[in-house]
């Protein structure tokens, strides 16, 4: 199959997601640490990050955005922009938290919004055979961007001058920015730039009344590839008997090398398989090692493998998600960004409500019934879903058959 135009190599096109990785490091890792320095209570700094996490489920609403007037690219490039000042912004503002909400929402608002728009321009460059490879350097570059983010961030905010720090932190953000202009790029749709905003507004809900975009929601709704405790098994590495520097080590480089490997790991693994099918199998193979985490003995090797194996199996369900919507926006879709945002979003929502379930499982249970509650829903919506899935194929072969 021919490329649709010309445009640079796969991996670089992964860089769509570069401000989204290097904003979520910065409001969510550098920022509480800042702000714990500056001996902000906790509940208050939870309060604070919670802003920039919002974004992951409202950023939908926004994305239509993204095919209506101007070109992909041009709204790529202003929500970049956006992303670069409002982070920017919150590290000038540090020391004046009641600022930080809103500069931490408008910050990664306009990075979801550059994911949003680079999914449907990117994805529709490429033929569907290479969706995959797109989905697992999407995937690589939000995790090793977030990685060297987080590492290099506080050198650069304390070994800069007021207010350089702050600004070289916005300009991070920025540094995709020459990727996004020279990639080409089609003008906007001529029948959705020139249309009011009621009859756009009926285009868009046509798009979400698509059988392929309900199933692709529910899939990405359901906690089957959550992996929730990517982010809570660091703060048990004393019931592993591991050491702060160890678990640092491990929570830092290892997470990441993990995550990459995990990323690049999946197309090689959906070889014959169906993204959807693979999809699955991935949640229930995670659903399994954490499983086995409950009968282990604990220790700093089992810490180790625990935290890298859930990060690289969280990693490779990212890169087949990402593959999943960009299969389903089918080809010269004028409502690409709309159909990316709006499935992009809802992956990120599991993140956050299995957090929470995760959480009250660990206070009432400790952590073998944090662990079991996270494993246990995994498994059971993978083997709904799996159900689901061959009740609709069975009846799409009967419909076809009939014909």
């Amino acid at each position: 199959m021919q490329l649709r135009a010309p445009h640079p190599p796969i991996w670089l096109l992964g860089f769509g997601l570069w401000p989204l990785g290097v904003n979520g490091a910065l409001l969510l890792i550098t920022m509480p640490q800042l702000l714990a320095a500056e001996h902000v209570p906790e509940a208050r700094i939870a309060g604070v990050t919670a802003m920039a996490l919002a974004p992951g489920f409202v950023s939908f609403l926004m994305a239509p955005l993204l095919d209506w007037r101007f070109s992909r690219r041009t709204w790529a490039i202003a929500f970049t922009v956006t992303t670069g000042i409002g982070s920017a912004g919150a590290f000038l503002l540090v020391r004046q938290p009641d600022a930080l909400p809103v500069l931490f929402f408008v910050s990664n608002l306009g990075a979801y919004l550059v994911a949003a728009a680079c999914g449907g321009w990117f994805g529709d460059l490429l033929g569907r055979e290479r969706q995959g490879a797109l989905g697992s350097w999407f995937a690589v570059v939000n995790i090793a961007s977030g990685g060297l983010a987080a590492a290099a961030a506080i050198p650069i905010f304390r070994g800069l001058p007021e207010p350089l720090g702050a600004l070289a932190l916005g300009g991070l953000n920025l540094l995709a920015l020459p990727l996004l202009r020279a990639t080409p790029c089609p003008p906007a749709d001529v029948r959705l730039a020139r249309e009011g905003i009621a009859a756009f507004c009926r285009d868009v809900a046509k798009v979400l009344r698509r059988p392929i975009v309900l199933w692709t929601l529910l899939l990405f709704l359901s906690p089957a590839t959550a992996f929730a405790l990517t982010n809570a098994l660091s703060g048990f590495a004393g019931e592993f008997h591991t050491s702060e520097a160890l678990a640092g080590i491990l929570g830092g480089a290892g997470v990441c090398a993990a995550g990459v490997v995990g990323s690049l790991l999946a197309p090689r693994l959906g070889v014959g398989v169906r993204p959807r099918v693979l999809y699955l199998i991935i949640g229930l193979a995670g659903a399994g090692f954490s499983f086995l985490l409950i009968v282990m003995p604990r220790t700093p090797a089992l810490f180790g493998a625990a935290l890298l194996g859930e990060n690289l199996f969280q990693a490779a369900a990212f890169a087949v998600s990402n593959e999943i919507a960009l299969n389903s926006l089918g080809e010269h879709n004028p409502l690409a960004a709309t159909q990316f945002g709006l499935l992009f979003a809802a992956s990120a929502a599991p993140l956050t409500y299995m957090q929470l379930i995760d959480g009250a499982a660990f206070t009432a249970h400790g952590l073998n019934g944090g662990i079991f509650a996270d494993a246990a829903l995994t498994a059971g919506s993978c083997i709904l879903l799996a159900a689901v899935l061959r009740i609709f194929r069975q009846a799409v072969a009967r419909a076809e058959a009939q014909v």
